[in-house]
């Protein structure tokens, strides 16, 4: 009779065990599920998170706490989101400030996918992309950046790609078609198979001469790319949108009528730069830490003579017409107030 207890006993605890690794289990999915961010767009149904699994090293790549990305009905998130599930790359296209690396940061996130970050722009050799041998004899080889990504998973994204080095571009081709592999001609033509979680995303300026060093992107990668999205500023010119005017607001802390003061400057701002008449155009997160040095006790004039004033030129000209500009619209601002 105690003999039995005892396995009474022990089959009830091994069901309460049981039933705490389910439960733990099951708050797990919750958190996963309820992510702040993924109830704000309709992103699950092409890029599901728990689908995938990477090794525990690789967590500290994956983007945290990244902002939400807001646009104008565009569904740029959730178009990411498609051409990644459909063709595994994509590109962004638009000007400087206009959120194609934050929206990158966000979709990795969302995607719970490592991000593996390059600038084309930079002096970047082949073999800090590709890898090399260290020391003597052919022991110790150490993969690049690209071989890395291939071989683990993730996005590999490609900032200021069409800065491209020919020979990076010649050797990424045979990853971005139906043969899906890599050949590492530095180690013994190794061929490395494309991994099946392995993303691609390129953004770039349009091509100018504005921006020195672009030039047209390689056309055996254009090709290859199958999804082009175009990204404009919120805000430009006289048209204005009132989320940039919320998002300015909460996040630099400044009463509405401030931040549409701020917005409606920044919109003027870039309306010139498109035109080519300023040298640079402010992103929203430029506008946002104008806004926080006004919640300081700074006027809109000083906050932008300590924030977007010197970070459009260094030129005493340009600054010149920038504060002009801010000028202008803070006294239109004025006059429709009063009427």
């Amino acid at each position: 009779m105690e003999q039995k207890n005892k396995l009474i006993s022990s089959t009830n605890r091994s069901r309460i065990n049981s039933d705490k690794v389910n439960l733990s289990v099951s708050i797990s999915k919750i958190k996963k599920d309820t992510h702040a961010l993924s109830k704000m767009y309709d992103f699950k149904k092409y890029m599901d998170s728990s689908d995938m699994t990477f090794p525990e090293e690789m967590d500290e790549m994956i983007p945290k706490d990244t902002p939400p990305y807001l646009d104008n009905g565009e569904h740029y998130v959730e178009r990411i989101g498609r051409a990644l599930k459909f063709f595994k790359q994509c590109a962004l296209i638009g000007p400087s400030g206009t959120g194609k690396t934050h929206i990158v940061y966000l979709v990795a996130e969302l995607a719970g996918l490592p991000m593996w970050e390059i600038n084309c722009g930079l002096a970047t050799s082949v073999f800090d992309l590709f890898g090399r041998y260290v020391g003597l004899g052919k022991e110790n080889w150490i993969d690049g950046l690209i071989t890395g990504w291939c071989r683990k998973g993730g996005i590999l994204y490609l900032d200021e790609a069409n800065m491209m080095k020919q020979d990076v571009a010649t050797k990424l081709n045979p990853l971005l078609d139906q043969r899906g592999h890599m050949v590492l001609t530095e180690k013994d033509s190794e061929i490395i198979h494309r991994h099946k979680h392995a993303y691609m995303i390129i953004s770039m300026n349009p091509v100018s001469s504005e921006f020195a060093g672009t030039k047209p992107i390689n056309a055996a990668m254009r090709r290859r790319m199958s999804v082009w999205l175009n990204f404009d500023y919120m805000s430009i010119g006289d048209n204005i949108d009132e989320k940039e005017i919320k998002m300015v607001s909460e996040r630099g802390g400044i009463p509405l009528i401030d931040a549409e003061s701020i917005v409606k400057i920044g919109a003027k701002l870039r309306q010139e730069y498109k035109m080519g008449d300023l040298p640079y155009g402010p992103s929203v997160g430029d506008l946002v830490n104008w806004a926080k040095i006004c919640s300081d006790g700074a006027s809109v004039i000083e906050g932008g003579d300590e924030t977007l004033v010197p970070m459009t030129s260094d030129d005493p000209e340009v600054q010149d017409e920038v504060r002009h500009i801010v000028k202008k619209v803070l006294e239109s601002q004025a006059a429709a107030r009063k009427q």
